[in-house]
């Protein structure tokens, strides 16, 4: 019998290799430093690949790979691996959460202690021969007030630091609850815009999304304290870099420290490379040797499991189930996820607890792979790329949103029901699915019944019952040239109010939605995709 290959792509811990190794079951091939193309000619033969960050599987790449089961990413991130490609082939792709946390936290950490005492730049001066002790005064962290931007587990490491040094601490997280930021012994600020002008430190450990991107823009350094100090080890484009090289040369921002770059390689003529006051390092948040060992191993660990033992373990891509469970289940999963999806959009961003609710006969399997996909969806909006059916209930206890499930027997007019409850300090909101026959359905948002079909792009308003609303509705769509596949409607009594449902064609505009707000009897508008 052929025994399964292996191709280790990128440098891991020499354990991870010789776990892939032990036992003799696998074929292990070390091929560092290929080329697209090189990597494309002999991946056909592979039934696993394991990478870092160097080597990019992408769609080409998966094409060619006729034999692939498994992507294993020694890493967190997965941005290099193009999971949809991946996913469509049926390979699974694998990543190590959590594995490069205290690293990725020390770095900052030290980072941040350069930046307060200009240490880097000391040191060049003190090896040219110079003995320069007035140009490098630094500032104490005693004292000083830290903003982290993203309270996951990075961001939770790092506050536990700054305390120690007798910091103050505040978080920006719409995600945190209240709870849990009181637990970790940080204030909860609301806003960006309003924790960016107390801070005289910021730290960034966020996913890079579209709603994340350039989060540190011109706009909000300019509301910076003169001579705050910024510091970056999540994603290159969470900061814009041009505006922050213009804040270093006027010292609006007194210094300055990335180790994550919008391009990486950092280009050679990159003008931040000129700069006097800014810190730069090369992606060295996971670069320890504890973390580089951990992370190997990690992921040798894992593919080995999968190809020899079929079982499954922090997949991004499909729920840690065997196959005969998958196949009854599977459907449930795709509609959980979408729920949860959906809810997340019309939900406060900060929840203190979301409840399952399952009735009728769902409950006569395990709904436990149902719950991680519906936890799924609904955070992926706060973790990005880095939330999945494994580390979903992990990132929901680090946030401090409480999961509850429950069940009844019955359910009325369906056979079965799944319904969703998110409870935040501003109210609740809810949404419910179930089948008709195979066909997956939304029939319920926020108690209301509806019908609308759990995918692409929704459009919810609510709006006073009267007559010509449809109507009205109806030609301001058109006038925008959006096309309304289907809708929904629903009310509590003839003359109250109404929520209606559209399944659209394509996103509509903001102007659209003014123009819709400005009729009066239009209350919200909300666009859901899913």
């Amino acid at each position: 019998m052929t025994k399964p290959k292996v191709l280790v792509a990128d440098p891991i811990a020499q354990r991870g290799i010789d776990e892939l190794s032990a036992g003799g079951e696998l074929e292990v091939t070390v091929k560092l430093g290929l080329k697209e193309d090189e990597l494309i000619a002999i991946i056909g033969e592979y039934a696993a690949l394991v990478v870092r960050s160097e080597t990019k599987a992408n769609a080409r790449v998966i094409e060619a790979a006729h034999k692939l089961k498994v992507i294993g990413r020694a890493g967190v991130g997965v941005d290099n691996v193009d999971v949809d490609a991946a996913t469509r082939r049926g390979i699974i792709v694998m990543n190590t959460p959590g594995g490069n946390t205290i690293s990725t936290a020390e770095h900052a950490f030290s980072l941040m202690v350069s930046t307060a005492r200009n240490i880097p730049q000391a040191d060049a001066s003190v090896k040219a021969g110079k003995w320069d002790r007035k140009t490098f005064v630094g500032v104490e962290l005693y004292n000083k007030t830290l903003a982290i931007l993203g309270m996951g587990r990075i961001g939770t490491e790092i506050a536990r630091r700054a305390i120690a040094f007798g910091m103050r601490v505040l978080a920006y997280d719409p995600y945190l609850s209240p709870s849990r930021a009181r637990s970790l012994q940080v204030e909860l600020v609301e806003s960006l815009d309003d924790i960016i002008p107390q801070a005289d430190f910021i730290t960034l450990h966020m996913p890079l999304t579209p709603e994340t991107k350039y989060m540190i823009n011109a706009e909000r350094l300019a509301k910076t304290k003169k001579g705050v100090r910024i510091v970056n080890c999540a994603r290159g484009g969470l900061i814009d870099e041009m505006a922050l090289m213009e804040a270093l040369k006027t010292k609006q921002v007194a210094a300055a420290a990335l180790d994550v770059f919008e391009k990486e390689p950092l280009p050679a003529d990159v003008p931040l490379r000129d700069l006097p006051n800014i810190v730069l390092t090369p992606h060295l948040g996971a670069s320890t040797a504890e973390a580089q060992e951990g992370v190997g191993l990690e992921i040798a660990e894992q593919i080995k499991a999968a190809l020899l033992q079929g079982e499954i373990r922090n997949a991004v891509n499909m729920p840690s189930i065997d196959a005969k469970t998958l196949l009854v289940v599977g459907p449930h999963l795709a509609l959980g996820e979408k729920l949860g999806l959906f809810l997340s959009q019309i939900s406060a961003k900060r929840c203190d607890s979301l409840n399952i609710n399952f009735s009728g006969k769902i409950n006569d399997v395990d709904t436990t792979p149902i719950t991680r996909a519906v936890l799924s969806g609904f955070l992926r909006q706060a973790g990005g790329g880095e939330v999945n059916v494994v580390n979903a209930p992990a990132f929901a206890e680090q946030l401090g949103l409480k999961i509850t499930e429950s069940r009844e027997s019955s359910v009325g007019d369906f056979a079965e029901l799944i319904e969703l409850t998110a409870t935040g300090e501003t109210g609740w909101v809810s949404v419910a699915g179930t089948f008709f026959g195979s066909t997956p359905r939304i029939v319920k948002i926020n108690g209301r019944h509806v019908e609308a079909k759990p995918g692409g792009v929704l459009f919810l308003l609510e709006n006073r019952d009267r007559p010509g609303i449809v109507g009205h509705v109806g030609t301001l769509m058109g006038k925008h040239n959006v096309n309304i596949a289907s809708m929904s409607l629903s009310r509590d009594e003839a003359g109250g109010s109404a929520l209606t449902v559209l399944n659209l064609d394509s996103v509509p505009d903001e102007a659209l939605i003014q123009e819709l707000l400005q009729q009066g009897d239009i209350i919200t508008a909300q666009v859901v995709t899913l």
